[in-house]
């Protein structure tokens, strides 16, 4: 009876070692990070416990609830918005990098796994922004949508949140500008093409790599480089107002493909651009080191010593101005690589912006100055 214990401990005890070592494939984060605002924490102590526990790998759960707001004001000068507008919490997408994984914390969860599991839904999100443009006091500045998360992630081929702001937009003449990676976006060319002719509408696709295999485990839940570019050809044939995020520059992982992306999305149609240099604040530190040398041992020193070298030794920087873009060598080769290829592929040429004017409330006449 001894031995066969000892037999099955020893069972356990590897199955736990193999269970360590299993990569999740198809999230970007691997672990979950403490929460900074929660006191207590639970842990898996052992396997053999009878408490409730869920497991790492687990599928995608939407948590609805009713919210009170849904337009935000930003206050930061560095995205270059004023407002914004998120249907959802939390992104499926899975990008680690993503800074808006440490918002999560504020809901109770992880800015892991619980970002990439746990997606909150604002049920009533529509119903929230036509109450928001209704208040007399609104003038019709462009909101963002997504500028948080992305809007097209998965639960909206659920949910339609999406597509239920862009009618109340649409419906008020209200300027929106879109930020995504998903080609679900595709799904709302009509209501999109409306606004469009009327000036209230821009979008943008963000590309961060062509290479596949890289693409798979920074961003496993976003559509492919070539799928993004056929958005932006059918989107641009459409009327739509379309540019090209290319965001985050990593250096050692994507930085030498900025050229490659800006002529890529212009030949599709792409008038416009933006760029942002990687930053890891917050939870987001752990959680990109840890994905960074499960994946790429190989590289992950010194990608991790090139980012320290953009952020004065650290690996985040809070200064307006720095922050998104970086400092020291490397950022400024990307930053002299943006200026010269964007104006070779003639990128933000045009001096454009949403029309504001036409903006009503139903019953109200636009206003004509």
């Amino acid at each position: 009876m001894a031995n066969k214990l000892k037999q099955d401990a020893v069972k356990v005890t590897a199955s736990l070692k193999d269970e360590s070592k299993q990569y999740l494939h198809g999230r970007g984060a691997q672990i979950n990070t403490k929460n900074r605002f929660l006191k207590t924490e639970t842990a898996k102590a052992h396997v053999e416990a009878i408490d409730d526990w869920e497991e790492t790998n687990m599928p995608t759960q939407y948590i609805e609830q009713q919210s009170k707001t849904i337009v935000n004001k930003v206050d930061s000068p560095d995205v270059g918005m004023g407002y914004s507008m998120n249907p959802y919490a939390g992104c499926e997408h899975g990008c680690i990098y993503c800074y808006a994984r440490n918002v999560h914390e504020y809901w109770g969860y992880s800015a892991g796994l619980d970002f990439e599991q746990k997606i909150l839904v604002k049920k009533n999100a529509p119903q929230l922004l036509r109450k928001f443009l209704m208040h007399p006091k609104w003038d019709g500045t462009p909101i963002m949508l997504s500028g948080n998360t992305d809007c097209y992630q998965p639960a909206e081929q659920t949910y339609r949140l999406t597509r239920q702001l862009l009618e109340v937009c649409n419906e008020f003449n209200q300027p929106v500008g879109i930020l995504t990676k998903n080609s679900w976006i595709l799904k709302d060319t009509d209501v999109l093409q409306e606004m469009a002719k009327k000036g209230i509408v821009s979008a943008m696709v963000s590309i961060t790599s062509f290479n596949e295999d890289l693409r798979r485990i920074m961003e496993p839940r976003t559509t492919t480089a070539q799928q993004k570019l056929k958005v932006i050809e059918t989107l641009s044939k459409s009327g739509v107002r379309m540019g090209v995020m290319m965001g985050p520059m990593i250096p050692g992982l994507n930085e030498h493909e900025m050229q490659r992306i800006m002529k890529a999305a212009a030949d599709n149609g792409a008038t416009f651009t933006a760029y942002t240099f990687i930053r890891l604040n917050g939870a987001i530190k752990l959680l990109f080191h840890d994905w960074l040398f499960k994946n790429l041992p190989d590289r992950a020193e010194k990608v991790w010593s090139l980012i320290e070298q953009s952020h004065n030794g650290q690996v985040n920087d809070t200064r307006w101005g720095l922050r998104m873009r970086g400092e020291g060598n490397m950022a400024d080769m990307v930053a002299q690589t943006y200026k010269k290829y964007g104006k070779l592929y003639k990128m933000n040429a045009e001096e454009w912006s949403l029309n504001t004017k036409l903006f009503r409330r139903p019953g109200q006449q636009a206003r004509l100055f």
